[in-house]
């Protein structure tokens, strides 16, 4: 088994669309370390975070975070320590398209 240190998925989403910052590869087991989100704007914005299982469609008991605000030009870092199997999905919302996202962990192959 070889393990990769990385960033995991980036992603900037456009308004108010659920967007999916990574997807664990086929024949791979992902450790998740962190979760950055950053606003980059002036105002307070919403976001969400889901963990969809081998990527089903999204649902109520996926949520890690939902409705959660960051102030303005404000970042937050989350420690996770997850681990995500193969096709498991990890997917990101930004109410108003101001927030970035960026994933750090490890993937086991």
């Amino acid at each position: 088994m070889a393990d990769t240190l990385k960033v995991l998925g980036q992603a900037a989403p456009s308004a108010a669309t659920e967007t999916d910052l990574y997807t664990v590869p086929a024949r791979t087991m992902t450790t998740v370390s962190s979760l950055l989100v950053c606003n980059r704007d002036g105002s307070a914005h919403v976001f969400r975070i889901a963990v969809r299982p081998k990527g089903a469609a999204i649902s109520n008991e996926h949520y890690l975070y939902y409705g959660t605000s960051l102030a303005a030009n404000a970042a937050m870092a989350i420690i996770v320590g997850m681990t995500l199997s193969e096709a498991d999905v990890v997917t990101v919302y930004d109410a108003d398209g101001n927030l970035s996202f960026t994933l750090f962990g490890v993937e086991t192959t």
